[in-house]
């Protein structure tokens, strides 16, 4: 049986925000609400599989949307937010889980410690829900939009998502009231009489709606975790007629011998990637002891070291490499180079930097016996 299962429901067709676009699929930092949003629960060891919810026009929009993301095949909603969640529950029949998780698109910046106490408070209750208290005076205004009188604050929260429940319990629940017109999932819940905690939220869990939240997103992602990664490899030369260096074959009076195709420069870039998140070193994703590797394009390595950093929903910054080597030359395939690695990383070429140098007849490379690399990678969280 599976444990947990978040559903994000991305099935509005808000467009107060602007954009020409449903919300959910506007972009953050070259990234979409919606995509944000599922590597939140993707990335976290307790959630088990991860399925959106859709409105049928989106099909295209959505496959765009998260590209490169291991999402269970996405579902369609209804005419209502309470209609879309019961069928995203409905679709979970055969894996019926433990627990599920009810999160909005919309909530980009959902933190693991709160998706955490959510699953915590389930533990005793088969309700909970992301809130935040209420710590801002409220009033009452009338017609005129005078004050009319001022709210007691104690006790009120600001109701999130994720809300959590048990599957079978919150399933039910919704076919039970299906006939009812109710805002969330937790009064679906509270109608069907079953107990909801409160688990506490985050300031920054809100739901993006209009065009200031999206410059207040914007400006979040703005201030994210930068982190520099550096790279250095090398391999000799062998007999033959051209090297592949950053994705491109050129051609040469010796090759690289190596246990894939020998880009010294993809793999210093690979490992500069793979450095800047903490995720080991190409040997450790690609070890060279495996035969399935053997005469490989160097592009797979990069593309895989470029795809984890998007599933830590980061992004590539800058990508700088440094050839040492006295031949061949490179400053006749420097824009072809540039571009390769470009496409491979899908980042713009402007962000892409190769340069070449010697070691004026020093050193192994000197001695033409082989090339070196070093790269630096910048990427954001």
């Amino acid at each position: 049986m599976t444990d947990t299962v978040a559903v994000i429901v991305a099935a509005g067709r808000g467009h107060r925000a602007g954009g020409g676009l449903p919300k959910q699929f506007r972009l953050l930092a070259g990234k979409s609400l919606l995509y944000r949003s599922c590597v939140a629960f993707l990335s976290h060891s307790r959630v088990d599989a991860v399925r959106v919810v859709i409105h049928p026009d989106d099909a295209e929009l959505y496959a765009e949307s998260v590209a490169g993301l291991d999402l269970m095949p996405p579902v369609h909603g209804g005419a209502t937010r309470q209609e879309s969640s019961r069928n995203g529950l409905e679709s979970l029949i055969e894996l019926a889980p433990k627990s599920v998780l009810i999160h909005d698109a919309a909530r980009p910046f959902v933190s693991a410690g709160t998706i955490d106490r959510v699953l915590d408070a389930l533990t005793d209750t088969p309700g909970a829900i992301a809130a935040v208290p209420v710590t801002d005076t409220l009033k009452n205004a009338g017609p005129d939009i005078r004050v009319a009188g001022t709210v007691e604050r104690e006790g009120l929260w600001r109701a999130q998502t994720p809300q959590g429940f048990r599957y079978s319990e919150i399933l039910r629940a919704h076919r039970e009231q299906a006939s009812q017109s109710l805002t969330d999932d937790a009064s679906v819940a509270e109608a069907a009489g079953l107990a909801v905690m409160l688990a506490l939220g985050h300031e920054d869990n809100f739901k993006v709606t209009t065009e200031d939240d999206f410059a207040r997103a914007e400006r979040m992602l703005g201030n994210g975790d930068i982190r520099v990664g550096s790279g250095f490899d090398v391999h000799r030369f062998d007999e033959g007629s051209s090297v592949t260096l950053c994705g491109i074959k050129i051609k040469h009076n010796k090759s690289l011998a190596g246990h894939s195709d020998a880009d010294v420069a993809l793999h210093a870039i690979t490992d500069a990637l793979l450095g800047a998140i903490g995720e080991g070193d190409i040997g450790s994703h690609f070890p060279p002891s495996d035969a399935q590797w053997g005469g490989a394009d160097s592009a797979l390595f990069l593309r895989h070291a470029a795809k984890l950093v998007g599933q830590r929903g980061g992004e590539v910054r800058h990508l700088d490499v440094t050839l040492i080597c006295e031949g061949p030359k490179i400053g006749p395939h420097r824009e072809a180079m540039r571009a390769r690695v470009a496409e491979i990383t899908g980042i713009g070429i402007d962000r892409v930097s190769v340069k070449a140098t010697t070691t004026e007849g020093l050193g192994f490379t000197g001695r033409g016996e082989g090339i070196a690399a070093q790269a630096t990678a910048t990427v954001r969280l």
